[in-house]
């Protein structure tokens, strides 16, 4: 009977009741949460279900990350391996070649003042840089922390682990990835304070057609320019507009296929799971995480606002051809931010549509996001 009462008490306390703390308790609450915004909502599912479920599980059991270092017989957990490839820039830089293969550069091929206003929009990257530092962050980490305002995962996963900055890479990457998901709710009401109900309801003229071989010469030209200026850029930036080629060369479409459809799901999964399963409670609960999640909404809400001032600063200088309304896009959030100025426009007027307008900004601040990282990376010699 003893032996049957030891056994039924070791299996009792290898249960996680015993080992769960009141932090773990908070973030699995958490990772509900953003089950919840998921599925119910619609908030980038394909984003918040993996990395909620890997939040879940890193909570409920830690050593599912843990490193080959940690364990008894010398083989890390499941998850420990994933998040190797993110730190290595391996599933940063991929999920950037799917992302090309899905996106249509037309809208600003067409429309190349595009370019300025996802440039514009990366000034909130460069204002939280500096109000990193006087929270208190070292330069490479006050770095890392701004690029949140881009709004870009893979970005920021990327130029944490440049920058070295892998304490900082969870909190950073769930901060990103949650701002992303949360466009729909953090830009409109910015979008609607700095503009007027005429200026929303501005209709743009159709873009004009874009030709085959502007198609093909874009990614082409893009990485030459952009890599020459900033080679550190060249394994996003690379893998962006190789990923573009594949769709536009339309001689490859197996490849095309298979990078924006097979490949990219399968990294979102990689990523998704082992970005979640780095807010252990010990690790995510603390004075910096807070500071890193404040820095990140501040350097997105003014890169929308930044976005959207230029906006109307270029429908002043062309005497109402342009709706402020598409500057907010310039943040990299594909294509959610193009959708929520289409949505704010629809609501003043139901027959103006922007989405494509909006496009062009939204996929210039993917490349201006990246130049960001990138003049990060040049400034401190990485």
């Amino acid at each position: 009977m003893s032996y049957v009462g030891e056994t039924l008490s070791n299996l009792l306390h290898q249960t996680a009741f015993f080992n769960l703390t009141w932090g773990n308790y908070v973030m699995i609450l958490v990772a509900f949460v953003f089950l919840y915004l998921a599925i119910k909502k619609g908030f980038e599912p394909l984003l918040l279900v993996p990395i909620a479920f890997g939040m879940l599980l890193v909570n409920i059991y830690p050593d599912i990350i843990a490193s080959p270092e940690q364990t008894s017989n010398g083989v890390g957990g499941l998850l420990y391996y994933f998040y190797q490839l993110d730190e290595w820039s391996i599933l940063p830089s991929l999920i950037f070649l799917g992302v090309g293969a899905m996106t249509d550069f037309g809208p600003l091929i067409a429309n190349p003042i595009s370019f300025l206003m996802g440039a514009a929009a990366q000034f909130g990257i460069f204002s939280a840089y500096f109000l990193a530092i006087l929270f208190g962050f070292n330069d490479k980490a006050a770095a890392a922390v701004s690029i949140i305002g881009g709004a870009d995962g893979p970005t920021s996963i990327f130029l944490a682990g440049k920058l070295g900055q892998t304490g900082l890479l969870g909190p950073i990457a769930v901060a990103a990835y949650s701002y992303m998901a949360l466009v729909p709710i953090i830009q409109p009401p910015i979008m609607k304070a700095l503009t007027t109900k005429k200026e929303r309801s501005i209709k743009m003229k159709n873009l004009r057609p874009v030709s085959k071989l502007e198609r093909i010469l874009f990614p082409i030209v893009v990485t030459v320019v952009v890599c020459v200026l900033l080679p550190t850029t060249a394994p996003l930036v690379g893998m962006l507009m190789l990923g573009n080629l594949f769709r536009e060369s339309g001689v490859v479409r197996q490849l095309q296929e298979t990078a924006s459809n097979a490949l990219m799901y399968i990294v979102v999964i990689l990523l998704g799971t082992s970005v979640g399963a780095t807010t252990s409670a010990e690790a995510f609960l603390n004075w910096s995480t807070i500071k890193i999640v404040v820095l990140g909404l501040v350097a997105f809400m003014v890169g929308t606002a930044a976005g959207v001032l230029f906006g109307k600063l270029l429908c002043l200088i062309t005497k109402g051809k342009i709706n402020p309304l598409i500057g907010s896009a310039g943040v990299s959030a594909v294509p959610m931010a193009a959708r929520v100025s289409q949505k704010v426009g629809a609501e003043e007027d139901p027959t103006n549509f922007l989405l494509m307008h909006a496009m062009g900004p939204n996929v210039a601040g993917v490349i201006g996001t990246a130049v960001a990282a990138g003049c990060f990376m040049a400034i401190f010699g990485i």
